[in-house]
This record gives C-alpha cells, sequence and structure tokens, in this order.
C-alpha cells in the first residue's frame, strides 16, 4: 500500500509539532524516520495511527483518504504489551478475539511461531521469556492484525545493545518476506541505516523534513555497516544542524 501525506499540522496547545508536514511511502517500502528528541516523530506515528486527530492535511493510502484509526495501519510501540495473565499465544491472538477470529487467528499463530523464533513458546507466559522473545510476540501480534502499513516506535529501543542487533538482523530477513509499508520511529543511526529504503530527518518541532537519505545497497551486512562513518557524520550533521 502506498502511503501519502499532505500538508499534515497538529499541535499540542500553542506548541506547534508538525506544520505543512508532507512525503510518501510507496508499497512495501521501509522508511525509518530520524530527528532530535521532541521533534515529533512519535506524534506522527500517532496522528496516523488515529490515535491523536491532526488539526489540518490529509492522510491517503492509494489514493482514499483516512480518518481517525483504520484497519489499514498496526501499531507496535517500545513496550511490548504483552498481558502477563495470558500464555504467548493468546497475547499474540488479540486482535482474533476483539473480532472473534480467535479460533482462526490460533491457527495461523501457530504456523507463524517458527518463522518469529517462537516455536515452542505457545503455552508460556512473557516473564518466562527474553526482552527479545517479548519483542518477536509482539511484532507476530502487530502482523496477524493483517494491516498493510506498520508503524514502529522504537520496538528495540529498551532492549540490550547485542540483543537489540540481533533484532534488527531478524527484523532484516523477515521483513524482506514480507513486503509490508513500513515506517520505523529511531534514535539509533545505525539500525536507520542497516533497515531503510528511505530515512527522513525530521527538524525542530514545526520545522518538516530537512534531509532525505537513500541508502542504496541492497547486501547489508554488519560489516558493510560499519563500513558507514562518512553516512553516519553526515546525519549527525543534519540532526543537530539547528
Amino acid at each position: 500500500m502506498r502511503l501519502e501525506v499532505k500538508n499534515l499540522n497538529f499541535a499540542y496547545g500553542d506548541k506547534t509539532i508538525l506544520k505543512d508536514l508532507s512525503f510518501t511511502v510507496e508499497d512495501g517500502e521501509f522508511i525509518s524516520l530520524l530527528g532530535p528528541s521532541g521533534c515529533g516523530k512519535s506524534t506522527l506515528l500517532n496522528v496516523l495511527a488515529g490515535i491523536l486527530t491532526p488539526e489540518s492535511g490529509q492522510i491517503c493510502i492509494d489514493g482514499n483518504e483516512m480518518h481517525g484509526i483504520s484497519s489499514q495501519f498496526a501499531y507496535m510501540p517500545q513496550n511490548d504489551f504483552l498481558f502477563p495473565w495470558k500464555t504467548i499465544l493468546d497475547n499474540v491472538c488479540l486482535y482474533g478475539e476483539i473480532h472473534h477470529r480467535k479460533k482462526e487467528m490460533k491457527e495461523e499463530a501457530r504456523r507463524q511461531m517458527a518463522r518469529f523464533g517462537l516455536e515452542g513458546c505457545e503455552n508460556k507466559y512473557p516473564s518466562e521469556l527474553s526482552g527479545g522473545m517479548r519483542q518477536r510476540a509482539a511484532f507476530l501480534r502487530t502482523t496477524l492484525c493483517e494491516a498493510n502499513i506498520y508503524l514502529l516506535d522504537e520496538p528495540f529501543g529498551a532492549l540490550d545493545v547485542i540483543t537489540r542487533g540481533d533484532m534488527q538482523d531478524w527484523l532484516r530477513e523477515l521483513g524482506g518476506n514480507l513486503k509490508k509499508t513500513t515506517l520505523l520511529v529511531t534514535h539509533d543511526t545505525d539500525e536507520a541505516i542497516y533497515l531503510s529504503d528511505r530515512i527522513l530527518i525530521l527538524g525542530a518541532s514545526g520545522e518538516g523534513i530537512r534531509r532525505e537519505i537513500r541508502i542504496e545497497e541492497k547486501e547489508r551486512t554488519r560489516e558493510w555497516l560499519y563500513r558507514q562513518g562518512a553516512l553516519r557524520e553526515e546525519i549527525h550533521h543534519v540532526i543537530k544542524n539547528k
């Protein structure tokens, strides 16, 4: 699905957060949003998800304007929000439970467990899993929503460095198979370089997009990422340039 944001405006009281923000995300494209704290990255995801209502502007999917909460978007925040009293299988099937399709969704979840590195965890509880495994479960829950566009708000931000790197490798491999349109909010420059087709760097609140950077390399490895010093420096310079 192609996402188009046109002249989006949002403010908290008299503080402008998003001002005439416009950009597009092509079908199946992976976009990362970088920028200084408070620039509106997470606010943008909340507006797209329908949690917040914009003052003006348009959000269009394949040319059709969206309003409020839409099943086209699946939103995954930094915290996994797994219910501690539910098994992993029940946690990942919440969407099916809400929409009275729990039986079918459980069958699909069982088929997907191995793909998400969760085989054998169906009847375990969140407290029995590592942070990385919990995030895998949260991501499986997101994909089972059957949405066409994923909104990921620092999904690996609370993980340790080693686990975070493992999860980035996993998401890169998985994303190539899912081929979903994805918007990722992150503060991690390396994460953005490693995962993205394009990086959009936002300026201060209300400033909009300072720079768009396209990552052309298709065969990415950790060794390739370590050699991206010049690109890393360029991104840091854009973010810090007030």
